[in-house]
């Protein structure tokens, strides 16, 4: 489950490259049959890492799909829940339908489900991937912890009123592929539109909290950062190329930057994960590019490292040098396993300057894959740094690593720390 309030996301998948891409509606309420049970059981494995169901459902010292997350929402605390074997506190005594019924349309046998889980995306998963998902999680590890209470108030705590959100928000959309794109294409459009969900977070929400279906993947602020704008349009005006999006998808890092907070925990749980052909379709998808040819690979064009005497005397270079050039390097280079390189970085380069804002704000924890792919903690600036110091480091950074030559104002930071205060 991917909490559609607080996880920024991009994506999920199927497990062979000869997928059908079948709708989600199903008239099989039977289980999955024994015959090629542990190779169903090994695809339901790898379709719950691609839906980052671990990484939901699992908190640092519990048991694996355990529960017990928290997630802030504008209506008080969800904790996921256990989705393990286990008869008691979990999933164990679930049908086959029963499972359908949860995942698909968000309706378990305690009562309905907050869309937090995204059953409004798994609707489109079709028939023998949920068999496979029904096959591994009827299988894991029982999970003896408890499940926790919700934080939610009144009259949101009433799961009746869950039925007329899905009457009014949920019109069960099943997948369809596109007429005249490649079956990589729509390989790519079966997972981010279904079992990834990446919707959920990168398209913005209306009054009852529903994605607005007319402005698809154009960003949203979840969890006090930005899901950013992930359409093809959008992608290519900042540069982003085929093979730095599927290094980013793959590795959770690219020339153009390093994933963080919410995104890291996509990353190390779910994406990285992925086979190649996955991350090959869903950068297709998301472009809506065929896949280079090696040869034809188009890299980025890199400004100069060197600080020219203009960029010296902005107000900014000072608190750069003070605050950003131990770790990021004088120059923006950045230090392996340390900090990323600031030159042509995403978060920086994109004009919405909301994650720029929040992250030296806030700062960032340790994100951490391996002893060979590690980043340092960023401490934040919010008590020493005032609204026209950032805005003058923000246009340092702008106009020193990027193409953007705009000035930030003190009252633009001043907006977006509102915004942090009260999202």
């Amino acid at each position: 489950m991917k909490p559609s309030l607080k996880i920024s996301v991009v994506c999920g998948l199927l497990l062979s490259s000869g997928a059908v891409y079948a709708e989600a509606s199903s008239t099989d309420t039977q289980a999955p049959l024994s015959e090629n049970m542990a190779q169903l059981i090994a695809q339901g494995k790898y379709l719950a890492a691609a839906g980052d169901c671990s990484g939901c459902h699992t908190i640092e010292s519990g048991q694996a799909y355990g529960g017990g997350r928290a997630f802030d929402t504008p209506f008080g605390t969800l904790y996921s829940t256990n989705i393990s074997s286990d008869k008691q506190h979990g999933i164990g005594n679930y049908s086959y339908q029963q499972f359908v019924d949860a995942v698909r349309n968000g309706v378990a046998p305690k009562g309905n489900l907050y869309p937090a889980m995204p059953y409004t995306s798994y609707h489109r998963i079709n028939d023998h991937d949920m068999h496979a998902l029904y096959a591994y999680f009827m299988q894991t590890k029982p999970a003896t912890q408890p499940n926790r209470e919700n934080g939610i108030g009144f009259p949101f705590n009433i799961r009746m009123g869950l039925k007329v959100w899905n009457l009014v928000a949920f019109d069960k959309p099943t997948f369809t592929p596109t007429a005249d794109k490649t079956p990589l294409w729509n390989r790519g459009k079966y997972l981010v539109q279904g079992l990834g969900h990446c919707g959920e977070c990168h398209t913005p929400r209306n009054f009852m909290m529903a994605t607005e279906q007319d402005h698809p993947l154009e960003g949203a602020v979840v969890n006090y950062l930005n899901a950013p704008n992930i359409t093809s349009k959008n992608l290519t005006q900042e540069h982003w190329t085929f093979n730095n999006l599927a290094q980013f998808l793959k590795t959770g890092q690219s020339p153009k930057g390093t994933a963080f907070n919410d995104m890291f925990i996509v990353e190390k749980h779910s994406l990285t994960q992925l086979n190649d052909h996955d991350i090959t379709a869903i950068t297709s998808y998301l472009l809506n590019q065929a896949q280079p040819s090696q040869s034809a690979a188009s890299q980025p064009k890199l400004t100069s490292l060197v600080a020219s005497q203009f960029d010296t005397k902005l107000p900014g270079y000072r608190i750069y040098m003070d605050k950003c050039s131990g770790c990021h390097g004088q120059n923006g280079q950045g230090t392996p396993n340390v900090a990323p390189a600031l030159q042509n970085n995403a978060t920086i380069e994109n004009s919405n300057i909301f994650n720029t804002v929040a992250v030296l704000n806030n700062g960032i924890e340790r994100q951490s894959y391996s002893q060979e792919q590690t980043y340092y903690a960023m401490p934040g600036y919010k008590n020493s740094l005032n609204n026209q110091q950032m805005a003058d480091l923000i246009t340092y950074l702008h106009k020193r690593f990027t193409t953007q030559m705009t000035t930030t104002t003190a009252k633009q930071v001043a907006d977006i720390k509102k915004q942090l205060a009260t999202n």
